[in-house]
């Protein structure tokens, strides 16, 4: 059976003085065309597992779909790397209005433009969310990390996990941190999962786009190992949502409705 995560390369090591030939894990990247009711709706380069998940959560995020029993059917076509989304109200998509073809690449930053219109439907502010102890955002952080046998045999990839204040429930990974998101939001999509009291634990930076995926699945907490950026910052403030960054070890910054989190 095919793995959808990584392939075994044949490259050169140098180690301990020695260059010699040796097999290595490399983490897939390919190709994913989603098309809605005919129309070509955009390309992602994205780690080919959970396809399904990554589709209905990226339509989600998009302001395409609000739940998942307004799709009438996915079709995954992996070896042409085609996705065949048809929505139950085929008369509710406008590929020529607020939508545009375009290829979202697996990195964060210019490959993405910022859609206000769709972030505009879709994010909300998050009033209720559960408070949570220092010694468990550390505690999520570090068990999120020992449970990431991908990352640890790769070293290319980017969990986000769906947790509670103690423990992690289900974890999803890509190359692309905002296609784990998504990745995760369809799940919560497809086995309508109550968000109520839950919390995002993510292996990457905050970037503003990362903080309104947060926002549009639902949930007020999120905990990073990595660092935001100033719009996050000012996106979380604004959507009440506490974003906890740089959490290594027994250490990490709070950056916004720290009120939360607590000692």
């Amino acid at each position: 059976m095919k793995n959808k995560v990584m392939q075994t390369h044949v490259i050169k090591k140098y180690e301990q003085g020695v260059l010699q030939d040796a097999d290595d894990l490399i983490v897939l990247e390919e190709p994913l065309t989603i098309t809605v009711n005919g129309h070509e709706f955009g390309t992602m380069l994205c780690t080919p597992a959970d396809l399904e998940e990554l589709v209905l959560g990226f339509l989600a995020s998009e302001g395409v779909i609000r739940r998942a029993d307004e799709v009438d059917s996915v079709l995954i076509d992996e070896g042409k790397g085609f996705a065949y989304v048809v929505l139950k109200n085929k008369q509710g998509f406008d590929p020529e209005g607020a939508f545009s073809k375009r290829v979202i690449g697996s990195c964060c930053g210019k490959s993405r433009q910022f859609y206000f219109q769709s972030d505009v439907r879709g994010a909300r502010t998050i009033l209720r969310a559960p408070s949570i102890s220092a010694k468990q955002c550390c505690h999520l952080m570090s068990t999120m990390q020992e449970q990431a046998e991908d990352f640890k045999q790769t070293g290319g990839l980017h969990n986000a996990s769906l947790a509670s204040v103690d423990g992690i429930l289900v974890t999803r990974s890509d190359i692309g941190r905002h296609n784990a998101l998504d990745k995760l939001f369809g799940y919560c999509l497809r086995n309508n999962v109550s968000l109520k009291n839950k919390v995002i634990v993510f292996s990457g930076r905050i970037s503003s786009e990362v903080l309104l995926k947060v926002s549009k699945i639902g949930v007020g907490i999120i905990i990073a190992k990595s660092a935001p950026t100033t719009l996050a910052i000012e996106l979380a403030r604004d959507l009440e949502i506490t974003l906890v960054g740089f959490v290594r070890g027994d250490r990490f910054n709070v950056y916004s409705r720290g009120d939360r989190v607590v000692g």
